[in-house]
C-alpha cells in the first residue's frame, strides 16, 4: 500500500504525518509553528521531507491559499503567511512527486472519501473558522474552476458596503458566517466592542446572546441556500471550529423549505482535525 507524507500548512501551524491510501495516519503527528519568513518556512519543509522522504511515495501539501490547476504552486497572496510564500517552488523540495492543494479542498476530499459525504458525489463543504473556506465536489471530482481558485466563499450577502471583508471587498459571506463575523454581529447588536464569540456561546441562554447567535446562524443559512441553489448537492458539510455550535437540523429543515432545487442533507464533518492533511494525501495518491 502506498504512503504519502502529508504536510498541512496554515498561517500559525504546520502539521505533518505519514498517511496511507485508506486515509489512516501511520506516524506521530509532528507540529511546527509557522515561521514569519519565507526562508524559514522553506527550511522547515526541507527538514520535514528529508526526515521522511525514504518512507513515502509522494509528498502531499495541504495549504492556505488558492492552488493552481497543475497542483504545484500558489496562485496569490494568502494574507496570513509570509508574503513571498506564493513563490515557493514545491517541486524542488523533493525528488519524489510533490502534490499541492488548497486546505479546504483537501478537507472536502477527505470528507468525500472517508467522512460525512462518503459516497455522495455532489457535495459542498463550508469551513467555519476565523474565516470561511470552501470545497466543491461535482460528479465525484474536485471542482477547481479554470485557474484552480474555485470554492472561495466571497459571494455577496448585501450590497450597501456595511461590513469590510478580509479579501478587501464588502459584505462577503465570510464577513458574516465566520467567527470574525459572529464577533462583528455581536458588537453591532450589543454595542459592546469588547464582546467575544466565547461570550456569545457561553451565555447563549441570555436573550441578547440568543439574538446575536440566531442572526449569525441565519446568515450561514442564507449562504447554504444560495450554494444549494447553485450546485444542487447531495449534501452540505460544515466543518471548522465554529461549526461545532450550529444547529444542523434547523439549517437542513429551513434550507430545504426555501431552495428551488431538490432536497439535500446538512451534516457536520467527521474526518477529524487533520482532514486537510489526509485529503491532500488521498488526492496525491489518486484515491477516489
Amino acid at each position: 500500500m502506498r504512503k504519502a507524507l502529508g504536510i498541512d500548512v496554515g498561517g500559525t501551524k504546520i502539521y505533518s504525518a505519514i498517511i496511507n491510501e485508506k486515509g489512516e495516519i501511520l506516524s506521530e503527528i509532528e507540529k511546527h509553528h509557522t515561521p514569519k519568513t519565507f526562508a524559514e518556512i522553506q527550511a522547515i519543509f526541507k527538514e520535514i521531507i528529508e526526515k521522511h522522504d525514504k518512507e513515502v511515495d509522494v509528498i502531499a501539501f495541504s495549504t492556505c491559499g488558492a492552488v493552481n490547476k497543475t497542483n504545484d504552486g500558489i496562485l496569490g497572496s494568502t494574507g496570513n503567511i509570509a508574503k513571498e510564500y506564493p513563490t515557493m517552488d514545491f517541486k524542488s523540495l523533493s525528488k519524489k512527486p510533490v502534490f499541492v492543494e488548497n486546505d479546504a479542498n483537501c478537507a472536502a476530499w477527505a470528507e468525500y472519501i472517508i467522512g460525512s459525504s462518503k459516497n455522495m458525489p455532489y457535495s459542498v463543504m463550508i469551513t467555519l473558522g476565523t474565516g470561511v473556506g470552501g470545497g466543491i465536489i461535482i460528479d465525484g471530482k474536485l471542482y477547481k474552476g479554470k485557474s484552480g481558485a474555485a470554492g472561495e466563499m466571497h459571494f455577496k450577502m448585501r450590497t450597501d458596503k456595511h461590513r469590510k471583508c478580509t479579501c478587501g471587498s464588502w459584505d462577503c459571506f465570510e464577513a458574516y458566517a465566520s467567527g470574525t463575523g459572529l464577533k462583528k454581529t455581536a458588537e453591532e447588536i450589543s454595542g459592546d466592542k469588547e464582546i467575544t464569540t466565547y461570550d456569545v456561546i457561553e451565555h447563549i441562554d441570555r436573550p441578547i446572546m440568543k439574538k446575536i447567535f440566531d442572526v449569525w446562524q441565519n446568515d450561514i443559512l442564507e449562504g447554504i441556500i444560495g450554494l444549494a441553489n447553485l450546485f444542487d448537492p447531495d449534501v452540505v458539510v460544515l466543518s471548522g471550529s465554529m461549526a461545532e455550535f450550529v444547529d444542523i437540523e434547523y439549517l437542513e429543515k429551513e434550507a430545504n423549505s426555501q431552495i428551488v432545487t431538490q432536497p439535500f442533507k446538512v451534516v457536520k464533518a467527521s474526518a477529524g482535525n487533520y482532514s486537510g492533511m489526509i485529503g491532500a494525501a488521498l488526492l496525491a495518491m489518486g484515491v477516489k
